[in-house]
């Protein structure tokens, strides 16, 4: 269960990082999938929409470092306090009446799963 886990939370760090990346490299994409409309067009959209993407990556970069330096337990922690982010996101789409499979099946689904991992190498379950 203890390998479960730890597999879990590094593919969690990954899979932030590739996002990411996605909305460094391609940020107009990167929204679609996000569960909010596409910000209205201007000169600086895209600057700002990459922002998030170098936010994302730092998040999963902290993760694996919490793993490989702090061990297991400390980056359970740190990835239980990184689920304020998804939840934070589900609840902003929620209240800006965006999509609701997204909020829930995207950003909710992903809080579960994190809080799932990080209690599980917090515990050391073996």
């Amino acid at each position: 269960m203890h390998l479960f886990a730890l597999g879990l939370a590094v593919l969690l760090a990954l899979a932030i990082i590739a996002i990411g990346s996605q909305y460094v490299a391609s940020p107009r994409a990167a929204t679609r999938s996000f569960g909010l409309p596409l910000p209205e067009d201007g000169a600086n959209v895209a600057w700002w929409l990459r922002l998030k993407g170098i936010r994302d990556i730092t998040s999963g970069v902290l993760v694996l470092v919490a793993i490989a330096w702090g061990g297991p337990r400390a980056g359970g922690v740190v990835l239980l306090v990184e689920t304020l982010i998804p939840v934070g996101d589900m609840l902003n789409i929620l209240a800006a009446k965006g999509s609701i499979r997204h909020a829930f099946g995207v950003h909710g689904l992903t809080a579960v799963v994190m809080i799932l991992a990080a209690i599980l190498l917090i515990i050391g379950v073996r």
